[in-house]
C-alpha cells in the first residue's frame, strides 16, 4: 500500500529520533553535573529523600561546629582554672610556713600575709578576665540562678541542669537519715575512782576516722576533765566529747560512713564506782540515750579488744532519681540535672521529703547545642560557678578572702592556721573538681560527640550520594547508546522521508 499524504514511517522515525534526543540530553545532562537527580521529574521520591538527607547534613555540621565551640570555650576556662589551682598550691604552701611560730619573725609574717593577700586579689582577678568573646567564664557569669533556698539547705551546688519552662524546683526525699558515730561511758560517778589502787591509771585508747591517741587519768578525775582530755586531741583523732554527770559522750566530728568512734579500755586501774563502769552504744539512731544497747563493762574482752560505732550517710532520692549520700550532703548526676547540696543536721534526720522543696533553679548555665537536632535532649547543660575568693570555701569553714589582712584568718592577727589550711584545702579541692568536670565533658560529652556526628555525616553524605549522584559508568555506557541510536534514528528518518518517492513509479 502506497500513499504520500500521510507518511507513518516518518512519523515513527520522528517519534523515536526524539525519545533518543531525550535520553542522549538526559545522559549528557548527568555526566556534566554529575548528578543523577536535577529537578523533580527526575525522581520525585527520591528528590524528596535526598533534599531531606541535605537538610540532616547542614544540620550535623552546625552541630559539629557548635561542638569544637564548646571545646574552645571549656579550654579558655581550663586555662583560667589551672593558673588559680597553681596559685592556691603556692598560698597552702605560705601558710605552712607561717605556721611555723617559734621560727619566724614578724615581719616574716607581715611579708607571708602580704603575698596571701596579693595571690588572693590574683585569683579575683583571674576569674575576672577568663572570657570568650567578651563573655566572662569563671566570674559566676555561666553559675545557675538560684531561689527559693530551703533555710535547711546550703553549699549548693548545680552543675547542670536542662528543662524547659521558666524555672525547675530541685526536690529531694530523705530515706535514711545521716549519723555520727559515737557512745556513751559512765563512769558510775562525777569522778573516776580507783578504789584500792589511787596510784593506778586508768588508761583508755580513743580513736577516730583522724586517728587514735592513748590516754590515761587518775582516781579523782572528774567527767569533765575527761571530757576536755579527749577533746584536747580532736584534732588528731577526730573524735569529740561531752561531760556530764556520771557520762562522757563521745561523737565523732563529722556525719557518714566513713567516721567511726573506737574506744578500746588498756587497764581499768581497778575501777568501782557505779559497778566498774561500761561503754553503752546506741541501738538506733545516734544521740537517742532512750535507744541503748546493753552496756559492755570496761572489764569485759569486748571492752578491752575495743569497741567500736560507724556513722552513716544520708540517702534519699533528688526529682525522683536515687541520690548519692555523703555525709550530710546529698547528689545526683544525671543528663538532665547535676547537682550537690548539704542539709542541715535537723532535716538530714528528718525523714520524708524537704519541705517546700530544696530549692528553685530559675535560670543560668552555658547550654551548648550538641545535636543535629534541636530539642532538650540534644542540648547539654554544665554550670560554672564563681572562682573568686569569696566564693571558693564552704560555709561552714569560711571562705577563702577570710585569709586576707584584717579578716578572720590572717596569719598576722590569727592563730587559725589549721582552719585557714582547711579552708584553702577545700578551695583546692573545689578548683580541681571543677577542672576535672569540665576535663570529663570536653573528653566523654565533646569529644564523643564530634566523633559520633563525623561518622552520620559520613553516612549521611553517602545515602545522599547513592541517591542523587550519578554513577558515571553506568551514564557513560548509556550515553553510547544513545548516541548510536540518534545517529540510527537519524539514518531511519532519512529513509523514511525518501520512500514516497517510490511513487513516482507507479506514474511513469
Amino acid at each position: 500500500m502506497s500513499r504520500i499524504n500521510t507518511n507513518v514511517s516518518s512519523l515513527t522515525a520522528q517519534r523515536v529520533l526524539g525519545q533518543n534526543n531525550k535520553s542522549l540530553g538526559t545522559s549528557l545532562e548527568r555526566l556534566s553535573t554529575g548528578l543523577r537527580i536535577s529537578r523533580g521529574k527526575d525522581d520525585p521520591a527520591g528528590l524528596i529523600a535526598s533534599e531531606n538527607l541535605r537538610a540532616e547534613k547542614s544540620a550535623i555540621n552546625a552541630a559539629i561546629g557548635n561542638s569544637q565551640r564548646a571545646d574552645q570555650v571549656v579550654n579558655i576556662a581550663e586555662g583560667g582554672l589551672q593558673e588559680i589551682s597553681t596559685l592556691l598550691t603556692e598560698l597552702q604552701g605560705l601558710l605552712t610556713t607561717s605556721a611555723n611560730g617559734a621560727g619566724l619573725a614578724e615581719s616574716e609574717k607581715e611579708a607571708n600575709q602580704l603575698q596571701i593577700d596579693s595571690i588572693l586579689q590574683t585569683i579575683d582577678r583571674v576569674a575576672g578576665a577568663t572570657s570568650f568573646q567578651g563573655t566572662k567564664l569563671l566570674n559566676g557569669n555561666f553559675d545557675y540562678k538560684l531561689s527559693t533556698v530551703n533555710a535547711g539547705v546550703s553549699d549548693v551546688n548545680v552543675r547542670g541542669a536542662k528543662f524547659d519552662g521558666a524555672s525547675y524546683t530541685v526536690d529531694a526525699i530523705v530515706t535514711a537519715s545521716a549519723q555520727q558515730a559515737g557512745f556513751l561511758i559512765s563512769f558510775g560517778g562525777t569522778a573516776l575512782d580507783l578504789g584500792g589502787n589511787p596510784s593506778g591509771a586508768f588508761t583508755i585508747e580513743v580513736a577516730g576516722a583522724e586517728g587514735s591517741r592513748e590516754l590515761q587519768f587518775a582516781s579523782t578525775q572528774t567527767v569533765t576533765q575527761i571530757a576536755a582530755a579527749i577533746n584536747a586531741v580532736t584534732d588528731v583523732t577526730g573524735v569529740t566529747a561531752a561531760g556530764s554527770g556520771s557520762v562522757v559522750n563521745l561523737s565523732s566530728t563529722e556525719f557518714g560512713d566513713s567516721e567511726f568512734v573506737s574506744v578500746k579500755v588498756i587497764d581499768d586501774a581497778g575501777q568501782t564506782a557505779g559497778g566498774g563502769g561500761s561503754i553503752a552504744t546506741y541501738a538506733g539512731d545516734f544521740s537517742d540515750e532512750t535507744d541503748l544497747n546493753t552496756a559492755i563493762a570496761f572489764t569485759s574482752a569486748e571492752a578491752g579488744n575495743g569497741v567500736r560505732d560507724d556513722g552513716q550517710d544520708i540517702a534519699g532520692t533528688i526529682n525522683g532519681l536515687l541520690a548519692t549520700g555523703n555525709g550530710k550532703t546529698l547528689s545526683v548526676n544525671s543528663d538532665f540535672l547535676d547537682v550537690e547540696f548539704t542539709t542541715s543536721t535537723s532535716v538530714s534526720q528528718t525523714l520524708g521529703a524537704i519541705s517546700n522543696g530544696a530549692f528553685t533553679i530559675t535560670g543560668g548555665g552555658a547550654d551548648f547545642q550538641l545535636a543535629a537536632e534541636v530539642d532538650i535532649a540534644g542540648k547539654v547543660s554544665i554550670g560554672i560557678g564563681d572562682i573568686s575568693a569569696r566564693k571558693l570555701g564552704n560555709s561552714s569553714l569560711g571562705y577563702l578572702d577570710d585569709l586576707a589582712s584584717g579578716k578572720s584568718f590572717n596569719i598576722v592577727d590569727g592563730n587559725n592556721t589549721d582552719t585557714a589550711q582547711q579552708i584553702v584545702s577545700e578551695a583546692i579541692d573545689q578548683v580541681s573538681s571543677t577542672r576535672g568536670r569540665l576535663g570529663a565533658f570536653q573528653k566523654n560529652v565533646v569529644g564523643a560527640t564530634i566523633r559520633s556526628l563525623g561518622v552520620a555525616l559520613e553516612n549521611t553524605t553517602a545515602a545522599e550520594s547513592v541517591i542523587r549522584d550519578a554513577d558515571f559508568a553506568s551514564e557513560t555506557a548509556s550515553l553510547t547508546r544513545n548516541q548510536i541510536l540518534v545517529q540510527a534514528s537519524t539514518n531511519v528518518l532519512s529513509l523514511a522521508n525518501q520512500q514516497p518517492q517510490q511513487v513516482l513509479a507507479l506514474l511513469g
